[in-house]
C-alpha cells in the first residue's frame, strides 16, 4: 500500500479543515465526499480538485474495499450506525469507519490547541 484511500462524510465547518489536509496530503487518495449540500465549503473545495462527490454517504460505503477508511464528522450516530450496518452485511471487513473525535483529535495535534466541532441541525437521513 503506497496511499490510504480515504472518504470523508461531512463537508462542512469540521470536515472542511481536515479535507484541506487530506488533499494536501501525497499518501492520501481521496476517492470521494458526501454532504447533504452541494454548496457545503468542503463540497466546492473536493469539485474543484477533481474529487468525487455526493449527496448520499452510502455511494461512498458501496465502494466497499476500495476505501481504507471513511471518515465520518458528520456527528449523527445514525451515520455511523448505518455505515456498520452496511459493511456487516456486504461483508467488508476491510474499511475501517473514523469517528469525528478521532479526526478532531488529529486536526488538534497538527494545530497544537484545541480544534472545536460545529454541527447544523441538518440531520442525514
Amino acid at each position: 500500500m503506497n496511499r490510504i484511500r480515504i472518504a470523508l462524510v461531512g463537508a462542512g465547518e469540521t470536515g472542511t479543515p481536515l479535507l484541506r489536509q487530506l488533499l494536501d496530503a501525497p499518501f492520501v487518495e481521496l476517492v470521494g465526499v458526501a454532504d447533504l449540500s452541494e454548496s457545503q465549503p468542503g463540497m466546492q473545495l473536493a469539485k474543484s480538485r477533481g474529487v468525487r462527490t455526493t449527496l448520499d454517504f452510502m455511494d461512498l460505503a458501496r465502494l466497499g474495499a476500495g476505501v481504507d477508511i471513511i471518515i465520518d464528522v458528520t456527528g449523527v450516530a445514525k451515520v455511523r450506525e448505518t455505515l456498520r450496518q452496511h459493511f456487516q452485511e456486504t461483508g467488508n471487513h476491510h474499511t475501517i469507519i473514523m469517528h469525528e473525535l478521532i479526526a478532531v483529535l488529529l486536526m488538534s495535534l497538527s494545530r497544537g490547541e484545541l480544534v472545536t466541532m460545529k454541527h447544523g441541525a441538518v440531520d442525514y437521513g
